[in-house]
């Protein structure tokens, strides 16, 4: 199918982009094109016109800070992957975004258009909630929304109308911590059936501090909380983890069910899943 008539612009500054959507009623940001293009050809989406960022040169790059990384929101999803400042700073990161999609996909998607589409199927979002990631937006002037506030409901973030999502900022992870993100894929899409991001700090031969994430299940990513607070002060022996992977059911309400995988099967593997990460994080 074809899409719907629109017109299409090409701004060259973050000051252009954000006048055109300010002022363009029913416009919509490109950034990498695989979401929206597809729901356009198939009438789910019919914006009355384009604004593609993808030229915009402030929004791209990786730079490592004192404090973490500050990743602009069009950079893709291979520049991440392949980054050795994001390699030093937070393996787990490029670890991720090297096994989103397929080579097409991570060579034209960017973590902002995905964080921004929120795609309960995404790797990104679950990701970026356990590593406290912060969100810049722009409207005239600068707005930071924590992770945890960013994702709203099922497709939608917490951006305001006329706001542009400009960088993602990851603050360092805890001296001595260690982080990993397993999925089970979707054979077809590759998205995400059940993503589970957990990140361990070790002292002592216990555990100092500890995160779960998970995505895929929910119309959200969701903290562990439960789990978290189960696992926090203690070895982490078989025992202990096992406690801890079956206690994460208690933050996975309403979940989501498809005709691949039930919500009843997403929530006992997204147990199954934490269990593994976090055993092969303190074996």
């Amino acid at each position: 199918m074809f899409a719907a008539e629109f017109a299409y612009h090409r701004p060259k500054t973050v000051a252009e982009a954000v006048k055109l959507l300010r002022k363009i009623k029913g416009s919509r940001l490109l950034a990498g094109g695989h979401s929206l293009i597809p729901a356009m050809k198939l009438r789910m989406a019919s914006p009355e016109a384009l604004i593609d960022i993808s030229r915009i040169a402030d929004l791209r790059g990786i730079k490592a800070t004192k404090d973490g990384l500050e990743i602009g929101a069009m950079t893709t999803h291979a520049a991440i992957a392949a980054s050795k400042a994001v390699r030093k700073h937070c393996p787990v990161l490029a670890e991720t975004a090297g096994i989103i999609g397929d080579l097409q996909v991570r060579n034209r998607g960017t973590i902002g258009g995905s964080a921004a589409h929120a795609d309960p199927g995404a790797d990104y979002p679950t990701i970026l909630l356990l590593l406290d990631a912060q969100f810049t937006a722009v409207n005239g002037k600068e707005r930071q929304i924590a992770a945890e506030k960013f994702f709203v409901d099922l497709f939608t973030t917490s951006l305001k109308k006329g706001e542009l999502l400009s960088s993602v900022t990851i603050p360092s992870m805890s001296s001595g911590a260690s982080a990993v993100y397993l999925k089970h894929r979707h054979p077809a899409s590759s998205f995400a059936v059940v993503g589970v991001a957990a990140l361990v700090q070790l002292k002592k031969g216990k555990c100092a501090d500890v995160r779960i994430a998970i995505g895929g299940v929910t119309a959200t990513p969701v903290r562990a909380r439960a789990a978290e607070k189960l696992m926090s002060g203690q070895a982490p022996t078989p025992e202990n983890i096992a406690r801890a992977a079956d206690a994460v059911r208690e933050a996975l309400e309403d979940p989501l069910g498809d005709p691949y995988a039930s919500g009843e099967f997403r929530v006992h593997l997204a147990s199954v899943m934490t269990k593994r990460a976090l055993t092969g994080l303190t074996g």
